[in-house]
């Protein structure tokens, strides 16, 4: 990068790690429950307890999937060339969902997952993104090339069955597991464990390194599978590896969330509207920016519970945020061009 743009990455980056902090900060602090920080802080209950058991590994769990699904709808977009890509297109998300699914149709089977320290409901969620990660890689080749046209149409068609399957086995569960699932697939966050939290987060942080050391290459796969291959680039690889780090991220993220929407399509828009078109700069501001934007909408919808008296799932919130905020960044664009 030149001078000039390379002190501008670095001025959002700053920028957008103080916003993160900022944001965490409010989330600690704010919530149904009134608490005193200082009160937190010297570790007087309730008010630790809250903090330390609560509200913090919440708002952690949400930067967390923030930067995941971010950082994977960068990377799709790089890789499918396609700025309307998601996290969710390539089947990772349908598989999250149907692994859920069929754990609350069989009940306690994964039970011992549990007992070391995590959701049984996010190791079948992890195991069904894995499984259709593999999938779609595997069918989405020919003579041992990953096509990214080939491997979106399997995706899109593997998220339609597991749609079906998903339906069908809503409406032959009970009542209260219907409900609980029904609040996982709108995306929700909840309160993991520590265990949880650290093995996500190196999955997380493998992943979006991958995308880190591969941003050079992702620029040059925006002229084309000829023009990058004619510098230097190996197209194939770089194509499976940025496949596979989305896939890892994403599923970690849909994992621990369930399936929450528009962060991964939003923040990259917004990102190069600022930044411009390097990779080298917008996967990490991508992913301080998705962590920032997700921490936020989670605790705009604790603090719904005040006047509402219920909790909406922070999907329904990025949903309900990100539809026009989405159509304004698409006009901005418009008249940029």
């Amino acid at each position: 990068m030149t001078p000039r743009p390379l002190a501008r990455a670095l001025a959002v980056t700053i920028t957008l790690s103080i916003l993160l902090t900022l944001t965490l900060i409010a989330a600690v602090a704010t919530g149904a429950e009134p608490i005193d920080l200082s009160r937190a802080w010297r570790g007087v209950p309730p008010d630790r307890d809250i903090v330390v058991a609560l509200r913090l590994p919440r708002a952690l769990l949400g930067a967390l999937v923030g930067a995941c699904l971010a950082s994977a709808g960068l990377a799709l977009q790089a890789l499918l060339r396609n700025p309307l890509a998601d996290p969710f297109v390539l089947g990772v998300s349908g598989g999250a969902a149907l692994g859920a699914t069929l754990f609350a149709a069989l009940g306690t089977v994964l039970g011992v997952a549990s007992t070391a320290g995590f959701s049984p409901v996010a190791v079948a969620a992890f195991a069904g993104a894995l499984a259709a990660a593999l999938g779609v890689y595997a069918l989405g080749r020919v003579g041992g090339r990953l096509v990214p046209e080939r491997a979106l149409l399997v995706g899109v068609v593997f998220n339609a069955f597991a749609s079906a399957v998903i339906t069908g086995i809503k409406i032959s569960v009970s009542p209260s597991r219907a409900q609980t699932l029904l609040s996982w697939l709108v995306g929700s966050l909840g309160y993991e464990r520590p265990t949880a939290l650290l093995v996500a987060a190196a999955f997380s942080a493998a992943g979006i390194f991958t995308m880190m050391i591969l941003a050079g290459r992702m620029n040059l796969l925006a002229l084309g599978e000829e023009g990058a291959a004619a510098v230097g680039v190996d197209v194939p690889r770089t194509r499976g590896a940025l496949f596979l780090a989305a896939s890892l991220v994403t599923g970690a993220a849909v994992s621990l969330a369930g399936l929450v929407g528009f962060v991964g399509l939003l923040v990259p828009h917004a990102a190069r509207l600022i930044l411009g078109p390097d990779h080298r700069s917008l996967v990490p501001a991508c992913a301080l920016g998705g962590a920032a934007a997700l921490v936020l909408a989670d605790t705009g919808a604790r603090l719904l519970f005040r006047s509402l008296g219920t909790e909406p799932p922070v999907g329904v919130v990025t949903a309900l945020l990100g539809g026009p905020l989405f159509l304004w960044l698409l006009a901005r664009q418009q008249e940029k061009t």
